[in-house]
């Protein structure tokens, strides 16, 4: 019984990625205190919301937390060009990271993590973007 529900991951977790894919966007509204708040989940190779607006030259305060599990998630905001750069292993308990985007344009997030013999968690879907607005 063990063997066919581990063996039937592979096929599900992929069908509940897509699904999370679909959503529309998500755009920031600023606070009264200037900041875009964004609250984001991870789990079974999705991140929700996976493409968020922002504005440029705004402060971002990104809080992520994971949905309960056995597989480890990072997160990875790679853009220099725009001053913002993380890699940080994520967990159940939110994690909160602020940053400023500095330049307009699309940046890409992603977990980085893959198990041996299999796609990275990036490429079963868990990938999303920053769209940088004015």
């Amino acid at each position: 019984m063990c063997l066919v529900l581990w063996l039937s991951i592979p096929v599900v977790l992929p069908v509940w990625a897509q699904d999370h894919a679909q959503e529309p966007p998500w755009r920031a509204v600023v606070d009264a205190d200037g900041r875009q708040r964004v609250q984001m989940v991870g789990g079974s190779y999705f991140f929700k919301p996976s493409h968020i607006i922002v504005k440029a030259n705004l402060p971002v305060v990104l809080s992520v937390r994971l949905e309960p599990g056995i597989i480890p998630h990072t997160l990875v905001i790679k853009a220099p060009e725009a001053g913002v750069v993380i890699d940080e292993l994520l967990s159940t308990e939110a994690k909160t990271f602020v940053f400023t985007f500095s330049a307009t344009g699309t940046y890409p997030f992603y977990c980085r993590n893959k198990l041996l013999f299999f796609k990275s968690h990036r490429a079963k879907g868990m990938e999303g973007v920053f769209e940088v607005v004015e």
